[in-house]
């Protein structure tokens, strides 16, 4: 059955960055297609909101930055369910959008929260064994990584997006023999808590709408079908790729 292909019953999912914007959307959708969800933020108020309305999610408060979390959250999935089927690395923070305001600190702050997180919780997904093949990683990586966009893009996030792109084709060629797939979504200019000063000025709105195909920015609710086809069996056979999901930015 065409249904069957994005189901996630079953299967147990961790995402990063789901006290708000695109990560609260994502844990809700593979609540919704059967996963069991441990959501992982630092605001556990948010995150408990968020499961208060499904009883398939499970909120963990994670500071991904710090390695002790990042292995709680692997463990406190494990212990639960004894499964880590899908892993959506999202948790992101912007940095300075000026290069030059921008100290090599601050830099690598970024980094390590963008890049050196999703890498190490993808090698704590491989250290764990797990019944079939059917595992996927999920790097949410951006249009950012792929083009300059500008004054609105950022040295230390654009770099991070940029390597996260780069690390998602590493590990899925080093970790196709073992039947995970790794694969990134690459949005565009959506509506989120990250990017509602973007929306909110008239100026910086028209420039997103004038420089996408489209015309408008991105919906949160428009990812879900990309999410869902890397995330579940339908994209069964596609791995280091790239999925972006910009309204045709990226194709000027």
């Amino acid at each position: 059955m065409i249904d069957d292909l994005f189901s996630l019953r079953g299967r147990t999912a961790v995402v990063t960055g789901a006290s708000s914007g695109l990560g609260a959307r994502f844990a809700t959708v593979l609540a919704a297609s059967g996963a069991t969800v441990f959501a992982a933020a630092r605001r556990i108020d948010r995150l408990a909101q968020l499961a208060a309305g499904d009883s398939r999610i499970h909120p963990v408060a994670c500071d991904v930055s710090r390695e002790e979390d990042r292995e709680r959250l692997v463990a406190t999935a494990m212990a639960d369910t004894g499964r880590f089927d899908v892993l959506i690395n999202n948790a992101g923070v912007p940095g300075e959008l000026r290069a030059q305001d921008e100290s090599s600190q601050d830099f690598a702050d970024v980094l390590a929260v963008n890049l050196v997180a999703p890498f190490h919780l993808a090698g704590l997904m491989m250290e764990r064994e797990a019944p079939g093949t059917g595992r996927s990683i999920v790097n949410v990586a951006s249009i950012l990584g792929l083009v300059s966009t500008a004054p609105m893009g950022g040295a230390s996030y654009s770099a991070s997006k940029a390597g996260l792109v780069g690390l998602t084709r590493e590990l899925a060629g080093q970790w196709g023999h073992a039947g995970v797939r790794v694969n990134a979504l690459a949005p565009g200019w959506f509506r989120s808590e990250m990017t509602e000063e973007l929306f909110s000025d008239p100026r910086s709105s028209r420039w997103v709408q004038k420089n996408t195909m489209l015309r408008r920015g991105g919906n949160p609710a428009e990812l879900d079908g990309a999410l869902l086809f890397l995330a579940s069996d339908a994209s069964s056979y596609c791995t280091g790729q790239v999925l972006v999901v910009d309204g045709g930015w990226t194709a000027r």
